[in-house]
């Protein structure tokens, strides 16, 4: 055993919570160690908030007798895994006897049995993630690293403790986590490892969907997601957990002309996205699937050369078969999602021409309250490697955004609803619900923005009259 400097022990301080875990655990006569990414990140000086327990002998018990010590909200238990949790302020800590595994082919749920403390470190995915330090009374503080993690940490290297071959046939998922911890902490695989990957990508099919969307959220939410996506790609496994994402890769050439590389080009768009993204998974999901119908609408004439006519349409077309697929929500999320893909050309097409009110008003009204976002993709989007070009674009860009702010302090039209509804409409007429009322409404709507009428009562009642005569309608 080595003992860290005292910098990276700070958090083993007498009045911290793990004296309190050494204390119970010699009293149960049952060793204690904390273990795993709570300690790779503490060295790492990364913010945390989930601690591991691993104990020699019932993880269940020991967190019962904690929580009662700490008086703590009551204790999670998992009998089936045999761990415990309970929260102490902000902290979620997990209780769990050491353990050896097994694993059968055609599972990666492993069988069981009670082990040692090394025998727990050898099941660990990576060698960062098997370090760990003494809570008990005798050695408290010290710390073992049997695979050399902390070399690994400082290296910022990603290798297995064991074979990568056995670690990943065992359990596949460690393929995904290996790839989301490069994303999140811009570390390398190592090679023999990431071969291994690459041998082994069949094996994800293997894993539940839910569980890898779960790791792709993870990698989508790092500091460097185009990391995970180009080892994906790399490694063969984006092929088959996300397969309309693989088509985006590639050029076509044809008469000496060629397009970007779609691929690329929407992990720069996600790239440029990160300083306003934090946090916001969904406006990520946006930007990777901004361009996802582009391989399915590219073509080629002599004139124009390639185009994508129709993918943003086709795109928002596609999100919820993507949603569905992945086992993401079908709710609120995915419609947002699939708003932003439908109106990500939008406001980069005003910068083309006359900038109207009219087209101001219509792209407030469809963005509503979503509008900062899909500025945000949209000027992510401008991803032009002429430096000239790009600051033109990103000019047009700002006085496009400087109107919209002008327009809608005028006319109040974001999250706005036309001041008449169906309802209203059928009281007036005593009609049912019928095409016609969706039409005069849709009328009442597009005059007021198209600027033929005010945005208030009394002027849509007027014209609500007016056209209902043309269209055969009387009160």
């Amino acid at each position: 055993m080595n003992t860290l400097e005292d910098k990276h022990i700070q958090f083993l301080k007498p009045n911290s919570i793990f004296r309190t875990i050494s204390s119970i655990a010699g009293q149960m006569n049952q060793e204690a160690y904390v273990i795993g990414g709570f300690v790779r990140d503490q060295i790492l000086k990364r913010s945390t908030k989930d601690i591991d327990i691993v104990t020699l002998g019932s993880g269940i018990e020991l967190a019962e007798k904690i929580a009662k010590e700490l008086k703590t909200s009551s204790v999670k238990v998992f009998k089936n895994f045999g761990t415990a949790m309970i929260m102490v302020n902000d902290l979620e800590i997990q209780f769990v006897g050491a353990r050896k595994e097994s694993y059968r082919s055609d599972s990666r749920n492993p069988i069981v049995e009670n082990g040692t403390i090394e025998e727990d470190q050898n099941r660990r995915d990576f060698t960062i993630n098997a370090l760990a330090i003494s809570l008990n009374n005798s050695t408290y503080g010290d710390f073992t690293d049997p695979f050399g993690g902390l070399s690994d940490l400082n290296n910022q290297l990603l290798k297995t403790p064991l074979n990568p071959v056995i670690t990943f046939t065992d359990d596949p998922l460690r393929m995904m986590r290996a790839i989301r911890f490069a994303s999140q902490l811009n570390f390398q695989i190592e090679e023999n490892t990431f071969k291994a990957i690459c041998e082994n990508i069949e094996r994800i099919k293997i894993v539940a969907q839910e569980r890898i969307t779960e790791e792709l959220n993870k990698i989508i939410l790092s500091n460097h997601p185009s990391i995970g996506f180009k080892l994906l790609e790399k490694s063969g496994l984006l092929k088959i957990i996300f397969p309309e994402f693989q088509l985006l890769k590639g050029i076509d050439v044809i008469d000496g002309k060629g397009h970007k590389d779609n691929f690329y080009h929407t992990l720069q768009v996600l790239e440029n996205l990160l300083p306003f993204s934090k946090n916001k998974l969904w406006l990520r999901w946006a930007a990777l699937l901004h361009d996802i119908a582009k391989p399915s609408t590219k073509r080629f004439n002599k004139k124009q050369g390639w185009t994508f006519h129709g993918h943003e349409d086709k795109g928002a077309r596609m999100v919820p078969t993507i949603f569905r697929n992945l086992k993401l929500p079908l709710d609120d999320k995915m419609k947002y999602v699939q708003k932003l893909v439908l109106l990500h050309l939008r406001p980069i097409s005003l910068t083309n021409s006359s900038i109207t009110d009219s087209a101001l008003r219509r792209l407030l009204f469809d963005a509503g309250k979503d509008l900062d976002d899909l500025m945000s993709l949209c000027k992510s989007d401008i991803t032009s490697k002429n430096k000239e070009k790009k600051i033109k674009y990103l000019k047009r860009f700002q006085t496009v955004k400087e109107k919209l702010i002008d327009v809608e302090k005028r006319d109040k039209i974001k999250n706005w609803q036309p001041p008449i509804d169906g309802k209203e409409i059928m009281t007036t007429f005593n009609l049912k619900p019928c095409k016609e009322v969706g039409v005069l409404k849709e009328m009442i709507k597009n005059a007021i923005l198209d600027g033929e009428i005010k945005n208030n009562y009394k002027e849509a009642k007027a014209y609500m009259i007016i056209k209902s005569k043309e269209l055969g309608i009387h009160e």
